[in-house]
């Protein structure tokens, strides 16, 4: 596959079947999204249309193993979203929620009831979900939460209620099921909430600069109940959703590489017609300069995502290096595409160029699963052996 930022031909690294899934999904990309995205993102419309499509992609909980799932490697999932999010963030976030956030929980932590029951559809596209972890109060340190579950009666056959907010949470209007942590007796324990059970209501949070073609959530639940067989058996503390946490920091480390990838694409198109003293823009120094820059860290950061994907491969992969991804990948995109609008001129700041709506969806998408902060004190404690959050 040609690709004007694959200086180091990264592209030979690829086996066939890993290959093909890019291409693939660049095609539906290409065909699907970019002609639209501007006005979706314009407009504030998650395309809900594209759900059944992405699923007949295989790109639903693709990564899963069983129960209708496609079970792709860990490069193919990446490859995917990078190409999802050169179309746009929100897009690949719809895909990470429903597969590596949501599904990925009752995959890792369901019962196999909860699996056979939910996972086919899921895979299908008939239901969404979503994952409610992060609060109004806390996001950064999910210890720190409010929502609470007790008990309904006694015995194993009791059932649970539920009280407490979540806020952004991607999907939760349009979810068919939440997973819902929450603080018990016994710690943190995960529920598979249906969202039209009495006392759930989700209600989108709205205006947003970020991530305006998808959808992202605030959730109260008063005196929720469930009965006893909505709880994850396997989700125990907070390394339960933690775990979910880094399948979807790793679609982020290569998706995030998409968004640049297309910003630099656009810049560099546009340099190339764009006159400017009688010559294109592409011919002076200063804006080489940027393109090379650019064209530089997208190679490092997708050589970066991808070894860590053979890592993850053979089971070696380590949270700090998701996190090493993680913090590099996102504030590098963050620069390219703002470097990129630089080099559009004025022009830059509408929606007939992308690199403005990507760096606008990447502010968003280097805050969620993890903060620059935060990213930098997981690896700072790799480094040192010491903890240093408080």
């Amino acid at each position: 596959m040609t690709d004007a930022s694959d200086l180091l031909g990264i592209a030979a690294l690829l086996d066939p079947a890993e290959a093909q899934v890019q291409s693939r999904v660049r095609a539906f990309v290409d065909s699907r999204i970019k002609p639209n995205i501007a006005a979706w993102y314009e407009q504030a419309v998650f395309p809900r249309e594209l759900i059944r499509e992405l699923a007949a992609l295989d790109l639903l909980g693709m990564h899963l193993e069983g129960y209708g799932c496609p079970g792709r490697g860990p490069v193919e999932y990446g490859l995917a979203m990078m190409e999802l999010e050169a179309g746009d963030s929100g897009l690949r976030t719809f895909v990470s929620v429903q597969g590596s956030l949501a599904m990925g929980a009752i995959h890792k932590h369901g019962s196999e009831k909860q699996k056979e029951h939910w996972l086919p559809r899921m895979a299908a596209g008939d239901v969404v979900g979503c994952f409610g972890l992060t609060e109004p109060t806390a996001g950064s340190d999910p210890s720190s939460m409010t929502t609470h579950a007790r008990r309904d009666g006694t015995g194993p056959d009791a059932g649970w209620i539920i009280n407490g907010k979540k806020r952004w949470i991607g999907l939760a209007s349009i979810a068919d099921i939440a997973i819902i942590w929450a603080m018990t007796a016994d710690g943190v324990r995960g529920f598979i909430v249906p969202t039209d059970t009495p006392g759930f209501t989700a209600t989108a949070i709205e205006p947003k600069l970020s991530m305006r073609a998808s959808i992202q959530c605030e959730i109260l639940m008063e005196n929720v109940q469930l009965p006893a067989s909505a709880q994850l058996p396997g989700a125990i503390g907070l390394r339960a959703p933690f775990e979910c946490l880094n399948e979807a920091r790793y679609g982020i480390i290569w998706g995030a590489m998409g968004a640049a990838r297309d910003s630099y694409q656009c810049a560099l198109d546009y340099s190339r017609a764009r006159l400017q003293f009688g010559k294109p823009l592409a011919g002076y120094q200063l804006t080489q300069e940027k393109l090379v820059n650019m064209a530089v860290e997208i190679n490092k950061g997708v050589l970066l995502a991808l070894q860590i994907g053979r890592l993850k491969q053979h089971g070696l992969v380590q949270p700090h290096q998701l996190s090493v991804g993680k913090l590099n990948n996102c504030r590098e995109a963050i620069k390219i595409c703002r470097d990129a609008r630089a080099i559009l001129g004025g022009n830059g700041i509408t929606l007939d160029y992308s690199p403005m709506r990507h760096a606008n969806n990447l502010e968003s998408v280097r805050t969620y699963e993890g903060t620059d902060e935060v990213h930098t004190l997981i690896v700072g404690q790799h480094i040192t052996g010491l903890p240093a959050f408080r």
